[in-house]
């Protein structure tokens, strides 16, 4: 049997060869002692953590709470003590009429105070006399009540014939006083104990339900939040703590009375509206342009307040809504969900959207002249747009359309429109400016027709109008076509369908973004009866967009949220229900989208015999696209689509350079030539395609003959 034995040396070099120590590096040098902490460092992170710890802190939350509903509460009865033993209500509420400029309720309050004053010392008059009144009453009282007792111990001594029985009724009298004396001796000292404690009892339950206590101290779930509900001390406190001195001076004179200010607060939509009655020295517009501090003062955002001028003098309207309701959509078109609506041009109303209050926004739009502008991607063209699919419905009104933007957002209109140019190069723009001033021709030959002749609506769309106004091209009189001077042709057509198209029918929307008096003449922004911007940057740019009136009175598109009121419309129109005493009302527009909107323009063009569209887009020859597509695809069995097009736009750049997939597939839509699938790729048959023509030049000579 084999012996292992390993011998251990504890000097390495007398060790054998075999059993020579590792490299110094593969020994794991031992780790040095952990340095004690001090007991005074463990003892103060002690105390740290438990101090800090979310229980201590609760702990701690209570105890104030509970201290401070007890010194709330004493302050809460002292004070209706003092009220209800002097004056002090009725000088109050005297001094809060006075400052909301009330005279009637001031001397109404007067005299309630002087009628208290003078009851009051007769009252106090009344005491002069007590003391006599008092001992002629005790001794009246002692003196019936003795014979009282008396009679009836007679009575008892007759009745039982027993003469001791006279002194029987004031025995029993004597014996009660012994038993109630006896009874407050016993119950005196746990009274006197128990009294304090019930006192501080009654205090504190007080000032909890006044929630006598600061917001910190409060539970959770009874602290104010941004959603708390509006009441009037909120608003008083709010408008106290607005940093306008004659504002805060007077509801400091009124005391908590400050709510005399204020209107009932109704509930509005999403929200909440009340009237403030500003006191004497404070304007409607000191209240307005502090809006922000305002909203924040009540718990809301900015957006979430709005103020106008109401129909009063000096009362400014906030409507104030439920915190994060504005941020909610709102529901879907009528036109998406109703697929039986139909359209008035004369007596209808277009459902637009919905007002704050979340009532239902009707826009008419008879005989009107309309005018929508915002900062770039915030809804103009939408908002533009469903107007027109309303209009769409009646089958009477007559469309011409320039969209110089040219992305297909007006492509639906392709068969209702009898005029529709897509695109934003100047050649576009020379098309929509001959477009407007066609509109401008119909209505010179409309005004001078004999009295009495009836007109079927026209209605010319410039969408993106600063494309036209700051065209820099020239026609060959040299005149621009953009611009505003008087020699600008779409500047002077748009001010003569301004001046007189609407009597004979003739009217003409624009969507413009970022206004300017550059891209946005005067004259212009003017001639629009019914004005509304999305959000803008200034208040400058508002100006522009509403006019001076509606923003004087409160109306302010350039404090809506960019990108987040998508659609949000502050709206300036005789056309629209607008509340009393108010210049403009603010519409969240439903939003229908492309594919609602061809369904919508698919049920107008149901209604009508059938448009041809006009598609401007070249002066020069007019071009067969299904020979020019046959030519493109040559000899080939069959061509990809993209290919197709590519050919056409080399063949024709004018003619067919902005075409699209959606071109082709209209042009060869109901033929035997239409696109197909081929390998998973869209593809176009030379053979279909040949076919096609040759039906068409057969059905073409049989008709001639």
């Amino acid at each position: 049997m084999s012996e292992n034995v390993i011998n251990l040396f504890k000097d390495p070099t007398n060790a054998p060869e075999a059993l020579s120590p590792a490299p110094a590096a593969a020994v794991a040098a031992p780790s040095p002692e952990k340095p004690s902490v001090p007991l005074w460092v463990r003892s103060a992170r002690g105390v740290r953590t438990v101090v800090t710890h979310d229980h201590t802190k609760t702990a701690c939350r209570a105890a104030a709470r509970h201290g401070l509903y007890v010194l709330g509460g004493t302050r809460i009865v002292a004070r209706r003590t003092w009220e209800g033993r002097t004056a002090s209500r009725y000088e109050r509420l005297l001094r809060a009429a006075e400052a909301a400029g009330n005279m009637d309720a001031a001397a109404e309050w007067e005299e309630r105070g002087q009628r208290f004053r003078q009851e009051r010392h007769r009252r106090r008059m009344d005491l002069l006399t007590a003391p006599m009144d008092a001992a002629r009453g005790i001794a009246a009282g002692a003196a019936i009540g003795a014979g009282g007792l008396l009679l009836l111990g007679i009575m008892l001594a007759v009745a039982n014939k027993d003469f001791t029985d006279i002194a029987g009724p004031t025995m029993a009298l004597v014996e009660l006083v012994h038993w109630v004396i006896f009874i407050i001796t016993v119950t005196w000292g746990p009274l006197v104990t128990l009294g304090p404690w019930a006192a501080l009892f009654g205090l504190w339950a007080v000032g909890k339900n006044q929630q006598a206590a600061p917001q910190w101290a409060l539970p959770v779930n009874a602290r104010s939040s941004d959603g708390e509900p509006v009441t009037p001390s909120i608003v008083v406190l709010a408008l106290r703590n607005l940093g306008v001195a004659p504002l805060r001076n007077a509801i400091k004179e009124m005391g908590d009375a400050g709510a005399s200010m204020l209107g009932p607060i109704r509930i509005a939509g999403c929200g909440v509206e009340v009237d403030v009655t500003l006191p004497s020295g404070v304007s409607t517009n000191e209240v307005q342009k502090r809006r922000r501090k305002l909203a924040e003062n009540l718990g809301r955002h900015e957006h979430e307040l709005f103020i106008t001028i109401a129909e009063a003098a000096r009362t400014v309207r906030l409507w104030i809504a439920d915190s994060g309701a504005l941020d909610e959509p709102i529901g879907p078109s009528p036109l998406v969900t109703d697929h039986d609506s139909k359209a008035d041009y004369k007596s209808g109303k277009a459902p637009w959207g919905q007002d704050l209050r979340g009532d239902a926004a009707a826009l008419s739009l008879y005989q009107r002249h309309l005018l929508i502008t915002g900062l770039s991607n915030q809804g103009k063209t939408a908002a533009l747009r469903a107007l027109a699919l309303w209009l769409a419905l009646d089958r009477t009104v007559e469309f011409r359309i320039a969209d110089l933007k040219g992305v297909g957002d007006w492509a639906m209109f392709d068969g209702l429109a009898t005029t529709l140019i897509q695109g934003p190069t100047d050649d576009h723009v020379i098309q929509a400016t001959e477009m407007v001033e066609g509109l401008v021709a119909e209505m010179e030959r409309r005004l001078v027709a004999p009295a009495g002749t009836k007109f079927t609506p026209l209605v010319g769309i410039v969408d993106e109008a600063q494309v036209a106004f700051m065209c820099p091209a020239v026609d060959e009189q040299k005149r621009p076509y953009g611009g505003s001077k008087a020699t600008a042709r779409y500047f002077m057509a748009v001010r003569k369908v301004h001046n007189q198209g609407r009597a004979v029918d003739v009217t003409l929307w624009e969507g413009t973004q970022d206004p300017t008096d550059q891209n946005l003449p005067k004259l212009v922004r003017e001639g629009a009866h019914t004005r509304a911007s999305l959000v803008l940057g200034t208040e400058s740019q508002a100006r522009m967009a509403l006019g001076d009136k509606a923003i004087n009175g409160g109306a302010a598109p350039h404090l809506l949220r960019q990108g987040l009121d998508k659609g949000t419309l502050v709206v300036a129109s005789d056309g629209i229900a607008i509340p009393a005493g108010q210049a403009s009302i603010t519409v969240r527009t439903h939003y229908i989208d492309d594919d609602a909107a061809v369904e919508i323009a698919n049920r107008a063009r149901a209604l009508r015999d059938g448009v041809t569209t006009l598609h401007v887009i070249e002066q020069g020859e007019v071009r067969d696209p299904l020979a020019d597509i046959a030519a493109v695809i040559g000899d080939t069995k069959r061509v990809l689509t993209q290919d197709v097009l590519q050919r056409l736009a080399v063949l024709s750049e004018d003619a067919y350079g902005d075409w699209t997939n959606g071109d082709l597939k209209r042009v060869l839509d109901g033929t035997a030539a239409e696109p197909y699938k081929s390998d998973g790729r869209m593809v176009i048959s030379r053979e279909r395609i040949a076919r096609t023509l040759a039906n068409r030049d057969d059905d073409g000579s049989a008709s001639a003959s």
